[in-house]
C-alpha cells in the first residue's frame, strides 16, 4: 500500500498516481482523501483528480469510498472545511478514508493534498493520518499461524509507504530534500520518488537531476518530461513501479 505526496500543490501528484495504476496488475484501487476545487454535479460535489484515479482503478469502488471529503473551492482544505463548519481532524480522516479494499487490493494507492505537512487545523496535519494509518495496519495484520485458516492474503500489508512526486521547478532541490528529511523523522519509509518536470521552462534540468539523484535517498522510479499531453498512459511510460 503506497501513499503519494508531493513537494508542493500543483506537483502532479494525480498524474504519477494515475500513471502508476494503470501500470499495475490485478486487483487495484486509487484513493483521493481529501479534495478541494471540486464540480458541483447532480450526484454531488466532484473531483477531477479522484475521477482520474477511478478511471485508473478496477475494483468499482463508490465515488463516496475513493473521495469522502471533498469541498467546492479551490483553496487549503482546512480554510474550505472552516467555510462549511466542517472539524478536520487526523483521525477523523482515517476513519472516513480507510476502506477493506486498501487491504484486499493487489495495488492500493492514496493520493494526498497539497505537500507532506497540509495543515488540517487546529495543529494537526495529514502527515498524521498517515501515521496512524501505519499504526492500524501494524495492529490489524493477522498472526502468522491464522493466514491459512482466515483465508488472508499471504502478502497482507503490514505498512504503507511514501512515493514522493518532486515538481521540477525552481526550488525543488530544497523542497525535495526538505520533504524526505520530515518523512524519514515521522518514521516512514520513502518507496520511491520520481521528478515530474511541471515548468517546461525549467534551467539545467538534467544539473538538477543529477543533485536529486545524489541527495534523495529513496529509490529512483523516473523522470517524466513535460507532456502536452499529460495523460496517465503517457506519464506511465517513463515510470518503473515501486518494489
Amino acid at each position: 500500500m503506497y501513499f503519494v505526496t508531493a513537494t508542493d500543490t500543483d506537483s502532479g501528484k494525480t498524474l504519477i498516481s494515475a500513471a502508476l495504476l494503470s501500470k499495475a496488475t490485478g486487483n487495484k484501487c486509487g484513493f483521493k482523501p481529501i479534495a478541494s476545487g471540486c464540480e458541483s454535479t447532480e450526484d454531488g460535489l466532484r473531483n477531477s483528480d479522484a475521477m482520474m484515479l477511478m478511471t485508473q482503478s478496477n475494483m468499482d469502488l463508490p465515488y463516496q469510498s475513493v473521495n469522502p471529503i471533498c469541498f467546492a473551492p479551490a483553496i487549503a482544505p482546512h480554510i474550505a472545511a472552516r467555510q462549511v463548519n466542517h472539524t478536520l481532524t487526523a483521525q477523523g480522516v482515517l476513519d472516513t478514508m480507510y476502506h477493506p479494499a486498501m487491504q484486499s487490493a493487489d495495488f492500493a494507492l492514496i493520493e494526498g493534498a497539497g505537500g507532506w505537512r497540509l495543515p488540517l487545523g487546529n495543529g494537526e496535519y495529514l502527515s498524521e493520518t498517515v501515521k496512524l494509518l501505519q499504526a492500524k495496519l501494524q495492529n490489524t495484520k493477522p498472526q502468522i499461524e491464522l493466514v491459512n485458516h482466515m483465508n488472508y492474503p499471504s502478502d497482507w500489508p503490514s505498512r504503507i509507504d511514501v512515493i514522493l512526486v518532486v515538481g521540477m521547478k525552481l526550488g525543488c532541490l530544497n523542497h525535495a530534500l526538505l520533504t524526505q528529511e520530515a518523512l524519514l523523522s515521522d518514521g516512514l519509509t520513502i518507496a520511491g520518488w520520481v521528478a515530474n518536470q511541471v515548468d517546461p521552462h525549467m534551467a539545467f534540468i538534467d544539473d538538477n537531476l543529477d543533485s536529486l539523484k545524489q541527495i534523495m535517498t529513496g529509490p529512483f522510479l523516473g523522470y517524466v518530461p513535460y507532456l502536452a499531453k499529460p495523460t496517465a498512459i503517457n506519464a506511465a511510460r517513463y515510470l518503473q513501479m515501486p518494489s
